[in-house]
């Protein structure tokens, strides 16, 4: 099955939720929906699936028209990050139920259920009720009654969010291997950039209920095409600094001038906003190949063998990356020095005018 949504929208009391999406999706894809909270990726699978209809557009399954057609007359298993599981029934039970209701006999039943709670790590646990398992376990309950369906579309909204982190790790190998096996459009929903990157496939920046890009997700985050999908694709925040070129120097808001070095040297003269993620800016780096800025220190993270140090540069709070474990104090006096062959630069619409040098080369 290929799915297509065409110029889909949703207005809930006259505010627009879903707006003018257009996408094409074909059988054994692994897609990643990325957005942040409240960007409208569970709206739009419900969209998918049926259990929403749009106010505009059309969707299409095959070439068929299914915009008014029931979910429960569609070939689509959903999996939410809270999971749903019957508390009166085994998880044997549960992850049968949908095979019991499309009515497959019960060899075929026993067959499917026992591969799904192998793969998930169930198969000690399938004569439990849901009230004696632990959230992990719901959740891969849930997720194995998606699998036994063999559904043509299956949707995962933030499934792996209530697990532990090295079945999370596991799962997020298995679970596109594991669909792509049977054809299925798989449609995974999360707000992670590092989950997206990790999960790999196409993806399909959501922002204000808007897709901004899709694309090979490796070739998205290396070059997005908008700032709203730089935004999206960027965690930490994107770091972003106003400037205006002209001739050899850039000016700031503040009136600063700023030698235009790298790839700012033959940039058109013009306005534009660089954004840039934290690993192009370092703290006490005064490389004469970067641009460097005045910044007290806000906050130290320390995240294993890195630290995100949180500097206020005077046109805001800028996220830079540094590798090792350091103690920076609040207040402290520190020069931020940007990486300008690693930024992207943005025009006045929004559009990617220049890549960073290094994505042009990848």
């Amino acid at each position: 099955m290929t799915l297509v949504l065409d110029h889909v929208g949703l207005t809930e009391a006259g505010v627009p939720v879903i707006s003018d999406v257009t996408l094409s999706l074909d059988p054994g894809t692994l897609n990643v929906l990325l957005g942040p909270t409240l960007a409208g990726k569970t709206t739009l699978m419900r969209l998918m699936a049926g259990l929403e209809r749009p106010t505009t557009g059309r969707i299409l399954a095959s070439g068929r028209d299914v915009t008014k057609l029931s979910v429960r007359r569609r070939s689509v298993a959903m999996v939410y990050q809270q999971f749903v599981n019957y508390p009166s029934l085994t998880v044997f039970e549960n992850i049968a139920s949908p095979l019991r209701v499309a009515g497959v006999g019960q060899s075929e039943i026993d067959s499917r259920v026992a591969e799904a709670a192998r793969l998930l790590r169930l198969d000690n646990l399938l004569q439990r009720l849901p009230a004696q398992l632990s959230g992990g376990q719901q959740q891969r309950t849930a997720i194995a009654r998606a699998l036994v369906k063999r559904a043509e579309l299956v949707l995962l909204d933030e499934p792996l969010a209530n697990l532990d982190y090295k079945l999370r790790e596991e799962l997020r190998e298995e679970l596109p291997r594991i669909f792509a096996q049977s054809g299925a459009i798989l449609v995974y929903a999360t707000t992670e950039p590092t989950e997206a990157l990790l999960l790999g496939g196409t993806v399909m920046t959501l922002r204000e209920g808007r897709i901004t890009q899709v694309g090979p997700t490796a070739l998205v985050y290396r070059q997005p095409a908008n700032i709203d999908a730089a935004r999206v694709f960027s965690d930490p925040p994107l770091n972003e600094l106003a400037i205006k070129k002209s001739g050899p120097l850039i000016a700031l808001a503040s009136g600063r001038t700023l030698p235009a070095i790298g790839a700012l040297a033959n940039l058109a003269d013009g306005d534009y906003l660089m954004g840039c993620r934290a690993d192009a800016v370092a703290v006490n780096n005064s490389d004469p190949a970067r641009l460097t800025f005045p910044g007290k220190v806000a906050v130290t993270e320390i995240s294993g063998s890195e630290s995100f140090v949180r500097v206020d540069v005077g046109t805001g709070v800028w996220v830079c990356l540094s590798e090792g474990v350091h103690t920076w104090e609040p207040g402290e006096n520190v020069v931020v020095g940007l990486d300008v062959n690693r930024a992207f630069l943005f025009d006045a619409a929004g559009s990617l005018a220049v890549p960073p040098k290094m994505a042009q080369s990848a």
